[in-house]
This record gives C-alpha cells, sequence and structure tokens, in this order.
C-alpha cells in the first residue's frame, strides 16, 4: 500500500470507476490466492510423506478461515476508521459499507475490491506461520488458533503498517507489501509455536529429510508465479508503480535462489533444488517491504542479502535447540527483517512517485537517514508483540480441554495424516490375480493397500 493513501472517503462528485485498475487488483487477488496452497506443496515436499497432506489442507484451511474471520471482523479492525494508532473499529465489521465506494481519493478501486485483496494477505499468513509445528501439532487447535491470532495478531500488526491511523505509517514506516504484517509477523509466530510445542520425537537423532523434492519446486513456482500480484498488486493500480514492483519481485526472486546454491554448492558441491527454491523464497520476502519504493540495481542487494542471512539463520535452530521443522522464522522472520532494513536504505522517491500520487522523502540513499530508525522501530515491535501474543494464545490455548496443541507419541508416529485426517497423500494397490489358462478368467486372489512411506517405521513401546 502506498504511503500517502488514506482511509477516509470525502469526495465531492463521482469518482470515474477506474476499470483497468480494478481488473488489475481483482486479478491480483487471484494470484495471491494461488500462493496459500503454493505454500501446502512447499511445506508438504519438505515433511515426511506421513504428514504431507495435512499441511497442504491447512494452508486450505487457513483460507477458509481466515475469509470467514475477514468479513465477520477483520478487515474492520484492520482498515477501519479510528482515532486509534493501533486497532481500526467495527464499522466495517459483516462487510458493512464494503461495497463500490471509492477506497479513498488517491486510491479511486471500489472498497469491496480492495477488502477482498487485502484478505488474501491474512488468510497466508496463519498459514506460513504453522510451518513451524509440522508433524506434530494437532489440526483442531491450529484451526481455532488461526481464527484467534488473525484477530489479535495480524490484524493490529497490519493496521500499525497500512491503516492511515496506525503508528507506524504516521511515523513514515515503509512496508509496501507486508514485510512486518506478513513476514515478520508469520516467522516470529512460527518461533514461538515451535517453542512451546517442544521437539518432534527423534530431533537430534533422526534425520528428517524432505520427501517430496518435487512438490517443493511446485509449491516455490506457485508462489514465484502469485508474488507478482502480492507485491505488484499493491500499487493498487496498474501503473508503473505496479510494473516496477514486478520487475524487481522476478529479480530477487532469481538473484535470491542463485545465491543460494552457490552458498551450498561451496560446502556440498551439489546444485541442490531445495536450496535454490529455499534461496528463491528469501529473496521474495526480503523484496516484498521495498518492492514499491526501489528500483532493479536494489533489487539484486535485496535477493543477495536475503538469501545470505537466511541461509545463516537456517543454523540458528540447532545452535539453540528449538524445531522450527520448516525454517518459517529462518526464512520469513529473518528475511521480513533484511528486507525492512534494506527498504529504508534503498527506498527511492522517484520510484514511489511511479503512481503519480505517492511522495515519500525516500530513504538513506535519497538523505533521509532516520528512515532506517523507523524500519528498526517497526521491526522490533512486530517481532515482539507477534512472539509475546502468540506465545501467550497458545499456552492458554493447551491448558483449555480438547485444544491441547500436541498430538500423542502414537500419532505422531503414524503421521499427522492418517491420524488427524483419517486420509493419506499417498498409497497403492497390490493385487495378486489367478488366470485360468482354459478360460481366460481371471480372479483375485489378494489385494491390498499399500502406504508409500519413505519414513521409518516406529514402534510405541
Amino acid at each position: 500500500m502506498s504511503v500517502n493513501e488514506t482511509n477516509t472517503t470525502t469526495t465531492s462528485s463521482p469518482t470515474p470507476i477506474p476499470g483497468a485498475d480494478i481488473a488489475w487488483v481483482l486479478t491480483s487477488t487471484a494470484l495471491v490466492f494461488i500462493m496459500i496452497p503454493g505454500v501446502g506443496y512447499f511445506y508438504s515436499g519438505m515433511a515426511r510423506s506421513k504428514n504431507a497432506l495435512s499441511l497442504i489442507m491447512l494452508s486450505v484451511l487457513s483460507a477458509a478461515v481466515v475469509s470467514f474471520q475477514w468479513w465477520l471482523i477483520g478487515y474492520s479492525l484492520t482498515f477501519g476508521t479510528s482515532t486509534s494508532k493501533y486497532i481500526g473499529s467495527a464499522e466495517f465489521a459483516f462487510f458493512r459499507g464494503v461495497d463500490m465506494t471509492p477506497y479513498s481519493q488517491s486510491t479511486p478501486i471500489p472498497r469491496i475490491v480492495f477488502a477482498m485483496y487485502q484478505c488474501m494477505f491474512a488468510a497466508i499468513t496463519p498459514a506460513l506461520a504453522l510451518g513451524s509445528a509440522a508433524e506434530r501439532g494437532r489440526i483442531l487447535p491450529k484451526i481455532v488458533f488461526i481464527f484467534v491470532w488473525t484477530t489479535l495478531v495480524y490484524d493490529f500488526i497490519a493496521c500499525w503498517s497500512w491503516n492511515s491511523n496506525g503508528w507506524v505509517y504516521v511515523m513514515g514506516g515503509l512496508d509496501f507489501a507486508g514485510g512486518t504484517p506478513v513476514h515478520i509477523s508469520s516467522g516470529c509466530a512460527a518461533l514461538a509455536y515451535a517453542i512451546i510445542l517442544g521437539k518432534r520425537h527423534g530431533h537430534g537423532t533422526t534425520d528428517f529429510k524432505p520427501h517430496n523434492i518435487a512438490n517443493v519446486v511446485l509449491g516455490c513456482v506457485l508462489l514465484w508465479f502469485g508474488w507478482f500480484g502480492f507485491n505488484g498488486g499493491s500499487a493498487l493500480g496498474a501503473n508503473a508503480r505496479a510494473a516496477m514492483a514486478c520487475a524487481v519481485t522476478n529479480l530477487s526472486a532469481a538473484v535470491g535462489g542463485l545465491t543460494w546454491v552457490l552458498m551450498d554448492y561451496r560446502l556440498e558441491k551439489k546444485i541442490s533444488a531445495l536450496g535454490f527454491c529455499s534461496g528463491a523464497v528469501a529473496g521474495l520476502v526480503s523484496i516484498t517491504p521495498g518492492s514499491g519504493y526501489v528500483g532493479t540495481p536494489a533489487a539484486v542487494a535485496f535477493g543477495v542479502l536475503g538469501a545470505f542471512f537466511c541461509n545463516i539463520a537456517v543454523h540458528l535452530k540447532h545452535i539453540f535447540d528449538f524445531d522450527d521443522a520448516l525454517d518459517v522464522f529462518a526464512v520469513h522472520g529473518v528475511g521480513g527483517l533484511v528486507g525492512n532494513i534494506l527498504t529504508g536504505i534503498f527506498a527511492q522517491k522517484s520510484i514511489a512517485a511511479l503512481d503519480g500520487v505517492t511522495v515519500i522523502p525516500g530513504g538513506w540513499l535519497d538523505g533521509n537517514f532516520i528512515q532506517v530508525a523507523y524500519q528498526l522501530a517497526d521491526c522490533a515491535t512486530g517481532m515482539g508483540y507477534s512472539f509475546i501474543m502468540t506465545y501467550f494464545i497458545l499456552f492458554v490455548m493447551d491448558k483449555i480441554p480438547g485444544l491441547s496443541l500436541r498430538a500423542d507419541p502414537e500419532s505422531e508416529a503414524i503421521g499427522m495424516d492418517e491420524s488427524e485426517l483419517g486420509e493419506l497423500a499417498y498409497y497403492h494397490i497390490d493385487k495378486i490375480i489367478s488366470v485360468n489358462k482354459l478360460t481366460g478368467e481371471t480372479k483375485t486372489v489378494k489385494e491390498e493397500a499399500v502406504i508409500q512411506n519413505n519414513d521409518c517405521n516406529v514402534s510405541i513401546v
């Protein structure tokens, strides 16, 4: 969202409906939506096969739960008109007044279009966070967590950054597409979830290898594809600023993937598909807050530094001995932090002005040295609030009968797919058929379902 946007509509005459802008934002809404199952496939490939389906399902459940929450109260809490610098109001609860009225004078797309676009951002954020709890967290508590966390954490942080009354917005913090509301908040929530849930059985002794790298590549491609709408759509119009956001997004992802591959090649002498995908996502995460403020040369720095620091951060879970199963904090938490800081350095007033309406003082390179401090303040509060509130929410939930967070050891050994869903991502049927040589008649002698599983057999004693 542009820095000069306002949430009030004060027009003296009817505003023409901007057809091209509406088309682009609706297209971007669909692009961001496809990222949600993309997260599921990315995560499912990194997990063991007995947990693959549950991770895909959780991403879809996140879209469903948050869509309802956003209609009920989420949009109003985030973008409702309020005198508070920390949260919106109930003005738009149940989507009252969310219609064809222009969102603002500077952003004339209808409010319903804007609300649906922002809904996708809210939906993908908890889906990202839940990756740290993979392979041992129960699904029902996660569904409840998605609703509560979106209301108490995401809506608040998004309000700070994007509501015209939000304190980060008023201060002058720059966050074009969700460095703090989406990535830092989900990364720190993932860290809290991993700590309170505890480590997987066998952590430190068992090698938890990804079971399907093809799923990881598929998820990466869906994310990369959708990110054009994630960042480009945040211009809220079909304009040159949206085009530049798409260009820097693509370049940062490409450079991030290559950087990660080279860092791993230095040690393993292998060109890792998993490494490339991890680096590409790290590049996408890091460019997110600055995508509407920086040019293509800066995008190279975002990709290189984002992938570099995220790659280093992956090792933090070994140093501090916590089990972030899918490295959510390392990629999204650290990537969002790096991106926010780099935005404070490389933001250019000329790039922001490409939409014809946005005016900012720029970043460090434009002589606005205080911008880095604003970005650091945004990062620190977003990280602290998300971690503390998430930990508190999970601590309370775990004490409520029926909402215990962790699966029992037997369910964990079987896998979340079978124990929680009663369905499997992979299986095939073995049949033994006899054939009568005289008549050619066939008869099934034996038929059994065989689970396709790359995991070790575990016995609960």
